[in-house]
């Protein structure tokens, strides 16, 4: 049978808010059979949407699950309580998004990160290390270019003179 999803988020919370029902209670109440009641736990405890799509977590940015532990860290008990539901949140979910961003934060301190931007940086120096042998190159063969052009001017000025010469 095809339940809602806000069937089932009403009865997901049952289970978990402050007047927690027992599934055998919840099953006498809704009809709902014990092994669907079981799913929809396990996925609520295991950070899953009860909205239909079973097995699936919820996935949010990275800055929303920020924000989220953020706001939850300076919470008392009461408070956290009613910010989860706000947020349509169970402590479950809290944990693993704690998790994830200290993993995140971890990460992102690792040397790790700075060993991959050694490659670039390699390749940087050799790419400037290259420009600068082929600008002296480049200079050089500028200096020759003028040379030789003033060495043509030079001898084409005595040739100039030698049949002057000659001739008169």
């Amino acid at each position: 049978m095809a339940y809602s999803a806000g069937f089932r988020e009403r009865v997901v919370q049952k289970m978990f808010g402050p007047e927690r029902s027992s599934v055998a209670e919840l099953m006498e109440e809704t009809g709902v059979a014990r092994a669907t009641l079981g799913r929809w736990r396990r996925e609520a405890v295991n950070g899953g949407s009860v909205s239909g799509k079973s097995g699936r977590r919820r996935s949010k940015p990275p800055k929303e699950k920020i924000r989220i532990v953020m706001e939850a860290a300076g919470l008392s008990e009461e408070e956290l309580g009613a910010f989860l539901r706000r947020e349509g949140l169970h402590e479950a979910d809290l944990v693993r998004l704690r998790q994830e961003v200290l993993e995140a934060a971890e990460k992102g301190l690792s040397p790790q990160k700075q060993k991959a931007a050694e490659p670039e940086n390699k390749e940087l120096k050799r790419v400037k290390k290259e420009l600068a042998r082929k600008e002296k190159a480049l200079a050089e063969a500028a200096a020759l270019l003028v040379l030789q052009g003033k060495l043509k001017a030079y001898f084409s000025e005595d040739e100039d003179d030698d049949t002057t010469k000659t001739k008169g």
